[in-house]
């Protein structure tokens, strides 16, 4: 039999030089007439010895010859139609029977939906790029493709074809994206691309779309099935699509889930309630292992509840190389991280979370990602992903390359990547980090190192209209959800909707406060009279912005002590000076956000290499650390004059915000149309004052909602016996005073009680 294929087009094959291999692979019609059809199959099997065509609706097999090349295999058949034909393989002394990849013309990818990409608009791209499983023919296998338009060649190695880049080259659409679908590929199946660049270097990269990745030190994807979870979050998804969060109450535990808790030990989980033995303590054995998402699930979540907390936010759950991080050099940007289990291990875990009233933020890093060899760097060989020039295009201080936001690709890759986690995962938020390093062109970069943009300035324009794009379509499909951003800097209108010229987040953290309450607490009571402005100060902006008051993971870090650390005196007014801290964040406008470990105390900065310091709460003054967060939730939940005027000017009333004397500031807190408001009155000092008048706006009784200083938080248990009537005492521009003992390092809040709430009072002393 001559051969139907010159030598130059095997070689083509052989040495994987073709861009598109089903030009010549597969089966192809020869010749026709009205009585039959001729056809050839060819194939190329690096491995095989022999070869055969199998045919299902026939027993018979039809020999392959070899031509040009020992591997190189073709077959001539006369059929009137050659589809779901098999292959019988002989390598060595073993048979195999398989499918040809290069007999099924795959429709997942349309060319509207490359438009889509190309223009940067496709929002649910990973649906069609990556791995999917999926059913040609009647055939069930996995369909592939990948985004690496200057790459010469691209491949599928796999654990299901030897780690050879020889068996399943992939062909080339629209000079962009490479696919193949092969059959017979299943769940849990690894894989990469092998990428060759037009000088032939091959690089082996995890897949930028891959649902999940193998546990590290391992890097290679893993087919997955996104599709099997059943949710049973329905009712908490319709509210959440229906509900303005910014008029709800918004506390938010941020938790690094690898060193939250280490092991799974019944004796820990006792702990987490605070009441152990002390002996029982020092015989533990800690498991070195991380706790799965179905263990975080049955501890973490529990913790979180009865703490009250509204919302966990995880920091990266997606996929990234080092332990001993935050997890924001990510390489699986639509993977949860395989350190503490499957996909379907999280989405249990979220709906977990939804079922006990608590929402899940993320947080998500598009601003830079890590140089590793098999992730987004050099991706196809060339800087795809990143800027080629280094002075746009990398981090130094970090090491890490920044991504190109002027490409159409990238920005979908980034922007449908949002719409990932709340599609499949249900999420409610995402945290944005290190929002300022996209802003600015000059970020971290020495005079230069960096470019200018078109009209000579440091913004990066591109990544400002990247958020925007991001924002506008995550709100577009997902009401309700939360986008906050890490900005440190004065860029205006960060949490202003897009369409007015705003970045299109809803939140945004308030660095500034955050420093000055830490410069404040952190200096000696006495002087605290000379910096009253510390704590006065973020009223005067704080309505520019919808603002997230936090104290995050970056203020227990790098040596600067946890919270209680910082605080100044002795042990007593160190935990005083936290509890004093803490109201007034949660009587200050503005959502919250706090990192695990504040709630009990903890005096060593974050360790990844090891659990918090759970064993403190076997000691009275941790535990009562505790109830007081506890507390101090369910009075911010149960007020609505805490929450749901945050963002607005009406909101919030001095009463008194001069005496700095006394380093005492009072103000009020209205609810919606005021129709309720809180009192609070905070002493920043360890002098107790009696008789401390302050003005208020109505007459009546008004009862010490909450008081830090309580005993049972561990305070002296200076306060005003539950409550206290108001004087015909005209003060501070108010018509009505109050006549009050301030505890030392002490906040008060109360509330007005309602004409039905003091008649039932009445009528239960009558």
């Amino acid at each position: 039999m001559s051969a139907t294929i010159s030598s130059n087009e095997v070689n083509q094959i052989v040495y994987n030089l073709h861009h598109d291999p089903f030009q010549l692979l597969g089966c192809h019609l020869l010749a026709h007439n009205q009585e039959s059809k001729k056809w050839v199959v060819r194939a190329y099997l690096p491995k095989a010895e022999a070869a055969w065509v199998l045919r299902p609706t026939e027993k018979q097999e039809y020999p392959m010859q070899s031509v040009h090349h020992p591997n190189f295999f073709e077959a001539i058949i006369e059929a009137p139609e050659l589809v779901n034909y098999q292959l019988k393989v002989k390598e060595g002394l073993f048979e195999r029977v398989i499918y040809d990849p290069y007999s099924f013309n795959s429709v997942n990818l349309t060319d509207f939906d490359l438009h889509l990409f190309t223009e940067g608009n496709h929002h649910r791209i990973y649906e069609k790029l990556g791995a999917h499983l999926t059913k040609v023919e009647d055939v069930h296998g996995v369909y592939f493709a990948v985004w690496a338009p200057n790459a010469r060649n691209v491949s599928v190695l796999g654990d299901f074809n030897n780690w050879d880049g020889r068996e399943h080259q992939m062909r080339k659409r629209n000079n962009t994206v490479w696919e193949l679908f092969i059959p017979e590929v299943t769940v849990g199946s690894a894989y990469k691309y092998e990428i060759k660049n037009l000088e032939g270097h091959i690089y082996e990269k995890t897949d930028p779309y891959g649902f999940q990745q193998e546990i590290r030190p391992k890097t290679a994807s893993l087919v997955a099935d996104l599709s099997k979870y059943q949710w049973n979050d329905h009712e908490w998804m319709e509210k959440r699509r229906h509900c303005d969060p910014l008029k709800q109450p918004i506390s938010v535990y941020e938790v690094h889930i690898g060193s939250w808790l280490h092991g799974s030990s019944q004796e820990k989980t006792v702990l987490l309630q605070g009441e152990v033995d002390p002996v029982q303590v020092s015989e533990w054995n800690t498991e070195a292992r991380f706790l799965s998402y179905y263990e975080l699930a049955h501890q973490l979540i529990p913790y979180v509840k009865e703490l009250g907390y509204t919302h966990i936010e995880l920091l990266p759950i997606a996929e990234h190389p080092f332990d001993g991080s935050w997890g924001y050099q990510v390489t699986g940007y639509y993977a949860p991280t395989s350190r503490h289990g499957t996909p379907e291990d999280f989405m249990y875990f979220v709906e977990q979370c939804h079922l006990n009233g608590i929402g899940v933020i993320i947080d998500w890093v598009p601003g830079h990602f890590p140089k590793d060899g098999h992730g987004l760097a050099f991706f196809d060989g060339t800087h795809l992903y990143e800027h080629e020039d280094p002075r746009k295009g990398e981090h130094k201080q970090w090491g890490t390359l920044v991504f190109n936001y002027g490409r159409n690709e990238v920005r979908n890759f980034l922007a449908s990547n949002v719409i990932f986690w709340f599609d499949k995962y249900h999420i409610d938020g995402i945290r944005v980090d290190a929002v300022a390093s996209m802003l600015y062109l000059d970020y971290c970069r020495e005079e230069g190192e960096w470019v200018t943009n078109e009209y000579g300035g440091r913004e990066n324009l591109e990544a400002a209209e990247f958020l925007k794009q991001v924002n506008s379509t995550l709100f577009s499909y997902f009401p309700g959800a939360l986008s906050i951003a890490e900005e440190s800097t004065y860029w205006p209108m960060v949490s202003w909707p897009a369409y007015v010229g705003g970045l299109g987040f809803n939140l945004k953290w308030n660095m500034g406060w955050m420093h000055d309450m830490l410069d404040y607490f952190s200096m000696d009571p006495w002087f605290r009279q000379f910096h009253q402005n510390n704590i006065t100060f973020s009223m005067w902006y704080h309505h520019s912005e919808n603002y997230m008051l936090a104290l995050s993971h970056d203020e227990v870090v790098h040596g600067k002590s946890n919270i209680i650390g910082k605080m100044p005196g002795d042990e007593w007014q160190k935990l005083a000076n936290v509890r004093c801290l803490f109201t007034y964040m949660f009587a200050h406008p503005g959502k919250k956000t706090m990192f695990m470990s504040m709630e009990f105390g903890q005096w060593s900065e974050w360790n990844v290499w090891s659990d918090l310091e759970w064993h403190l709460l076997q000691y009275e003054p941790h535990q009562k650390l505790r109830e007081f967060f506890r507390s101090l939730n369910a009075v911010y939940k149960q007020e609505p004059a805490l929450y749901t005027m945050d963002f607005e000017p009406e909101g919030f009333e001095w009463i008194d915000c001069s005496d700095n004397r006394h380093s005492v500031v009072s103000f009020i807190r209205w609810s919606k149309e005021k129709s309720e408001f809180v009192v609070v009155v905070c002493n920043f000092t360890p002098q107790p004052h009696s008789h401390y008048r302050i003005g208020v706006p109505q007459a009546g009784f008004y009862t010490e909602l909450f008081n830090s200083d309580s005993r049972q938080y561990g305070g002296c248990n200076m306060g005003n016996l539950g409550g206290k009537w108001t004087e015909e005492w005209s003060f501070h521009n108010q018509p009505y005073s109050l006549d009050l003992c301030l505890p030392p390092l002490g906040v008060l809040i109360f509330k007005l009680q309602s004409d039905k709430q003091r008649q039932m009072v009445g009528s239960i002393e009558d």
